[in-house]
């Protein structure tokens, strides 16, 4: 006998519920048979009973015995012998500077070129293609990287004058983007400008790589990335941090702009001396010849 009044009505509305949330088989048994299956499967290891004897075969140079652990100091030791022998070689010390400057100066004008466009063509006014400028210029760099295979030139004589002129390009391609004030100019020089880095980021890291063993290779390329990132952290901080400067957008790149310039005039004056160093050691055997003749 059902019992009138409040107390029915909510039993009865329990009901209801009980009924409606309950929920079929078929809704919780396939993704409980799945769980089961997954956590069998993980914990299913057929290959572990081999692999032991496999890691300490004849040929993987692994023993059963621990090790003692190497002296730090004697690592430290080592890695800074390597170190200066590394970048005692004169070439591989000057695409190194190269790589790590430019490396830098890349960065910042990548990191703060979008704020350059909005302040040209600001996005609220007018359709913007920056995404397509960044595929693009993407595109045009990796053609180019693939076409340098094909440039036939004596890097150890021509590469520093090489570098410095191609600087000076990166230079002109910053300042034109920072004046002009004109978005598809912007957007032409960002493309020239990102094709002449990777043109020349390519031709930089082969020399480098050319110079080195394979063993250090983590090293040399360690302690570029590692200068880059310090200068770029050091130059933001200068240039674009509210703590330093503070400057605007397109001061910013004027002086992106003159870094590149800076670099050119090193690399100019270093090339200039080594062509000329070149020249005299070929001028002594002949003068050489010469006196053993007379």
């Amino acid at each position: 006998m059902d019992v009138p009044g409040p107390v029915s009505r909510r039993a009865a509305a329990a009901a209801v519920l009980l009924r409606t949330a309950r929920v079929p088989r078929e809704c919780w048994f396939l993704p409980t048979a799945l769980l089961c299956a997954y956590g069998f499967f993980a914990s299913l290891r057929p290959s572990e009973p081999f692999l032991t004897p496999y890691l300490l075969g004849p040929d993987k140079n692994l023993s059963e015995r621990e090790e003692p652990k190497p002296d730090r100091l004697l690592v430290l030791k080592v890695l800074w012998n390597d170190f200066l022998m590394c970048y005692s070689s004169r070439p591989l010390l000057c695409w190194s500077v190269w790589w790590a400057l430019s490396t830098c100066g890349y960065f910042q004008v990548v990191n703060y070129t979008q704020g350059l466009w909005e302040k040209v063509m600001p996005s609220r006014y007018a359709a913007i293609y920056n995404g397509g400028v960044e595929a693009v210029s993407t595109l045009l760099g990796a053609v180019a990287v693939f076409a340098v295979g094909y440039i036939k030139i004596s890097w150890s004589t021509w590469g520093e004058m090489t570098l410095s002129l191609f600087s000076l390009l990166i230079a002109a391609a910053v300042y034109i983007m920072d004046t002009v004030g004109n978005i598809w100019v912007c957007y032409a020089s960002y493309v020239v400008f990102r094709i002449i880095y990777m043109l020349l980021i390519t031709i930089a890291t082969f020399q480098i790589a050319a110079n080195l063993s394979m063993e250090r290779y983590a090293l040399v390329f360690g302690v570029n990335t590692f200068i880059a990132l310090a200068l770029q952290t050091l130059l933001t901080l200068i240039v674009v941090d509210a703590s330093g400067l503070g400057l605007e957008i397109t001061t910013q790149f004027l002086i992106y702009a003159g870094y590149f310039a800076l670099i050119a005039v090193v690399f100019l004056a270093s090339g200039a001396v080594s062509i000329m160093k070149k020249c005299r050691k070929l001028e002594d055997p002949e003068s050489s010849s010469q006196v053993t003749t007379l």
